[in-house]
């Protein structure tokens, strides 16, 4: 991101992103790599739409025995506070963040996913 200080453009950090790493089925993975060309958006913004979703919910109907046994490993940023909250979720249900990640992908809204440019946006 940019920021204006005395009249000029600063390229600064967004410190409100964190970095985390987590394993997600590579077959969903593909799946959002595709999504995210067409949307001309990230992966990590079409998980956090989704991720959102579910915890706007408050509730996950999830079946451990159907995990996927694909997954990779995935490293990307998210939203500070969405991450935290994400934790406090899976944790309440007794689910680990993968699953959670990994079900929260049939509720994206590409309506309100950020586009690629976000992160070049100007404060």
């Amino acid at each position: 991101m940019w920021k204006i200080s005395n009249g000029k453009l600063i390229q600064a950090t967004d410190i409100a992103r964190v970095k985390f790493r987590t394993n997600i089925s590579a077959a969903v993975l593909e799946k959002l790599k595709v999504m995210a060309d067409d949307y001309d958006t990230h992966i990590n913004y079409l998980l956090e739409s989704g991720v959102q979703a579910v915890l706007n919910q408050n509730t996950i109907v999830y079946d451990k025995a159907t995990r996927p046994t694909d997954r990779v490993q995935y490293k990307t940023t998210y939203d500070a506070d969405l991450l935290e909250a994400l934790k406090v979720f899976a944790k309440q249900h007794q689910v680990y963040i993968n699953d959670v990640i990994e079900y929260s992908v049939q509720y994206i809204d590409l309506k309100d996913v950020k586009n690629t440019s976000y992160k070049h946006r100007v404060e």
